[in-house]
């Protein structure tokens, strides 16, 4: 199967972390998606990672955007019953779409791709994440809703994609820091931090360095 990668699997790194026999990694193009920072991520919080206080908690999906095109990741992975469940359990909380992408140069790709697009807290709750799954993965960090409008990004993550994205080109780094927004869908990330450059200066802690550096 081919997936889409818009994120963190920007980097063939991370991407590899989960799908260690991974071919063909390389740039692609998705039209009518854009990419939003709008909802909190349990991993985040596991690792200590996610700030709850100032709601620089969120990662990142992609949601339909008919105007937008966004620059992303494509790779195959062997359709397995272990990758599928690896897939699952790194992007547990996204619905799996079925997406028609275009190769770099914009011809259509040889195949349809997956891709980690939102969901709703609603539909998340009912097919995927029953009340004690629930309870493990977000109550016990307090989270009620994790698909929500009044969040920010992660910043240890959202630094980790950028370094990603900008070591695929230049284009593909414009592609991130315009074709990305916040949860209020105005704010483009390259405003984001224009306003909070300090972000990029900030390390991950010691034990999440090769996990988050791009």
């Amino acid at each position: 199967m081919t997936i889409a990668g818009f994120g963190s699997l920007l980097s063939e790194t991370s991407a590899r972390s989960t799908f260690p026999e991974l071919q063909n990694f390389r740039q692609g193009r998705l039209r009518g998606w854009r990419r939003v920072f709008a909802h909190q991520c349990d991993i985040f919080f596991a690792r200590g990672i996610a700030r709850p206080e100032t709601r620089e908690v969120s990662s990142l999906s992609v949601e339909e955007h008919p105007s937008s095109e966004i620059i992303v990741t494509l790779f195959e992975v062997e359709a397995s019953p272990a990758s599928i469940s690896a897939f699952i359990e790194r992007e547990h909380e996204f619905r799996f779409m079925c997406v028609h992408p275009l190769e770099l140069d914009g011809t259509p790709a040889d195949r349809r791709a997956v891709v980690c697009a939102r969901w709703s807290d609603e539909e998340y709750r009912a097919r995927r994440c029953p009340p004690h799954e629930w309870t493990r993965r977000y109550g016990t960090h307090g989270v009620e809703q994790i698909w929500t409008d009044d969040v920010l990004p992660c910043r240890v993550y959202m630094r980790h994609c950028v370094l990603a994205a900008q070591r695929l080109g230049a284009e593909a780094y414009a592609s991130f820091l315009d074709g990305t927004f916040l949860s209020d869908r105005t704010t483009t990330l390259r405003q984001h931090l224009a306003a909070n450059p300090d972000i990029l200066e900030e390390l991950p802690p010691p034990s999440l360095i090769g996990r988050y550096s791009g």
